[in-house]
């Protein structure tokens, strides 16, 4: 049988999402961050107004509204308005490079890009951009005399009524990295969004008393969804700009925050910043951290730390949060935590049939969260939903309380600070210089990052052998992060037998030479 989180009785209605606050305390902070402060009533006009303006431009319900922007309340406000004004809002992972954005902005056939000013030039070495129907609106400067936020989100807006919204209709596409190709937009409606929520309100019992902190780029569908159910519950939610000490310590110190959410490369750096002391941590009730396996040296450190350990969670943008330890129950260190509400989970083998306790498989997810689909991809969702089910391709195995635990990828997705990175795109950059006859990219596990990315080479007959800083500086200029931190010369690519690069042979030949290296 499969492992149920308890019922949930509604989603979270997103065009209303900031009604408890609004009802409760209409003149409290509800959003903060270093450089502004929002209360209840302020950000709901805000939204309004924004939402109005960005109709008045000529956007209809349904275009699709890209993003571009660092952590800043700001994007928290234009995601409130597109919800508002039924536009379909499409986060872009703000370290995109120009053939990144142009894919996104293909796929998605966005109509408008909101994005900060000081990526202008890569905006404008996207051919994508060139090409949007209702162009650009900039914030923090100029972007070719664009609309700006900041006037959008004060200027009157059309005394006309916000449109009504139909929730089984597309609100996000979220962009995440495939096992093969090109990134894939997951879609969620307002209704699995809502429920979404919902699930985490009640699995991490948010409530209107707390004050959260989501440590992670809100471009993605963990810390958004973080963000969003802290406002939903009537929690205050603080905006962090960067995820490094000089920014976090800080609001631990003057906002106080009750629950925070980090990565944990994150979490490791801010172990170490020598700054850290006990007490900046005393407000917190919650840390929860996901997006990789928390390594049992940061619980450690944190628990030494903090005096309490850290709760590790589990989700997909596909679903959102599906797993995490009941902060009021039992945190079963190196678990991902038991069933949220509103979700199953099932571990099968590979032929579908459910597996008992302490078996490993892979984890299949079922909820009223699960995504509508990949944008314009039919084959691709239905090779991944199956009768509401949807497969994860992690590896997991359950024990006899119902906790699950984390075995492995099936996928090849290499997870570097939180971030998936996909091994094709990197070989395709890596085989871009004239001297790189075939390229195989494998993730490496790192305490720090979760996992490096190293690729290994062989070289065109006649190269001249480049020096791997030269490779790593080639690629990076192609695919910025996802770049690999090293790079190991071959005579010859170990191949399967469909003649395919061999990861799982590089895979080995690097876990051995780290093995090596430390016994070194």
């Amino acid at each position: 049988m499969p492992y149920s989180g308890p019922p949930l009785n509604a989603p979270v209605r997103l065009t209303e999402i900031l009604a408890q606050g609004l009802t409760e305390r209409p003149d409290a902070l509800a959003l903060v961050s270093a450089e502004t402060r929002w209360t209840w009533r302020e950000l709901e006009e805000t939204g309004n107004r924004l939402a109005g303006n960005l109709l008045g431009l000529g956007l209809r319900p349904g275009d699709r509204v890209a993003s571009l922007m660092p952590n800043r309340a700001a994007l928290i406000i234009h995601y409130l308005a597109c919800m508002k004004a039924g536009l379909v809002a499409t986060p872009l992972n703000y370290r995109y490079m120009p053939p990144e954005i142009d894919h996104a902005l293909g796929l998605s056939k966005a109509s408008l890009l909101f994005a900060h000013a000081e990526r202008a030039a890569d905006i404008a070495a996207s051919r994508e951009a060139a090409k949007l129907p209702f162009g650009l609106v900039s914030y923090g400067g100029d972007l070719d005399g664009s609309p700006r936020f900041e006037d959008l989100s004060v200027a009157p807006a059309s005394e006309a009524a916000l449109p009504a919204s139909d929730p089984k209709a597309p609100a996000f596409i979220f962009f995440t990295s495939g096992s093969t190709g090109k990134p894939k937009g997951v879609t969620h409606s307002l209704e699995t969004f809502g429920w979404l929520l919902a699930s985490m309100i009640e699995g991490l019992e948010l409530t209107g008393g707390d004050i959260v902190l989501p440590g992670s780029s809100i471009s993605h569908i963990g810390s958004l969804s973080t963000t969003l159910a802290a406002l939903a519950a009537g929690a205050r939610c603080d905006v962090a700009r960067t995820f490094d000490g000089h920014e976090i310590l800080p609001l631990l110190r003057d906002t106080r925050p009750t629950v925070m959410v980090m990565l944990p490369a994150a979490l490791i750096a801010l172990m170490h910043d020598h700054d850290a002391a006990r007490e900046d941590f005393s407000s917190l009730r919650l840390c929860l951290s996901g997006g990789d396996k928390v390594p049992s040296e940061l619980e450690k450190a944190f628990t030494e730390m903090v005096g309490f350990p850290i709760d590790e969670l589990y989700g997909m943008t596909e679903f959102g949060c599906s797993h995490a330890n009941p902060p009021s129950g039992e945190n079963r260190l190196g678990s991902i935590g038991i069933t949220l509400p509103g979700y199953q989970a099932a571990i099968r083998d590979d032929r579908g049939e459910e597996l008992p306790s302490g078996a490993e498989g892979r984890l299949w997810v079922k909820g009223p969260a699960v995504t509508l689909g990949y944008w314009d991809n039919p084959q691709a969702t239905a090779e991944t939903v199956q009768d509401g089910w949807l497969d994860t391709g992690d590896v997991m195995r359950t024990d006899t309380e119902g906790y699950f635990w984390f075995c492995g990828r099936k996928k090849q997705i290499i997870v570097h600070d939180g971030s998936n990175i996909c091994p094709q795109e990197v070989e395709e950059a890596v085989t871009g210089h004239p001297a790189i006859e075939c390229a195989g990219v494998v993730g490496v596990h790192d305490a720090v990052h979760g996992e490096s990315v190293w690729a290994y080479v062989t070289l065109r007959d006649g190269a001249a052998r480049p020096t791997a800083q030269e490779v790593i500086r080639f690629a990076r200029e192609r695919v910025g992060y996802k770049a690999p931190e090293a790079i190991m010369f071959l005579d010859d690519m170990p191949l399967n037998a469909t003649g395919k690069v061999d990861r799982v042979t590089l895979k080995k030949m690097a876990a051995d030479r780290v093995a090596a290296h430390h016994l070194d």
